[in-house]
């Protein structure tokens, strides 16, 4: 199995900065595409960043230029650094993963527990 958890919401004002980190454990041989998503109150999730195993980065246009997706493959860690904070940015974030457990196991895809993040105006 495999588990991931994330650390690092918590309430902010606007303009200001967060870290996301998720650290991703368990039974893990590969891990491939990693995620950011959020999901603000009584809407859908929403993708925020991508980044793959080899660093090619996507993000949604609505954090462009404020957030940053990054990795650690040896330490199996995405982190999301999020800077120039909105009122809208406040959701519950979760990290995403697709994960091999063993070489000759299919990828999974696996999500974290999520984070609150609050920014206030």
């Amino acid at each position: 199995q495999v588990q991931l958890v994330e650390s690092g919401g918590g309430l902010v004002q606007a303009g200001g900065s967060l870290r996301l980190s998720c650290a991703a454990s368990g039974t893990i041989f590969q891990i491939n595409d990693m995620r950011w998503y959020r999901q603000p109150l009584g809407k859908e999730r929403e993708l925020v960043a991508g980044i793959t195993s080899g660093g090619s980065t996507n993000y949604a246009d609505f954090v462009k230029g404020r957030f940053t997706i990054s990795r650690e493959n040896a330490r199996n860690t995405v982190s999301l650094q999020m800077n120039s904070l909105e009122a809208e940015d406040t959701a519950v974030y979760y990290c995403n993963a697709d994960v091999r457990s063993r070489s000759y196991f299919a990828v999974r895809n696996y999500w974290g527990q999520g984070t609150q993040v609050t920014v206030s105006s």
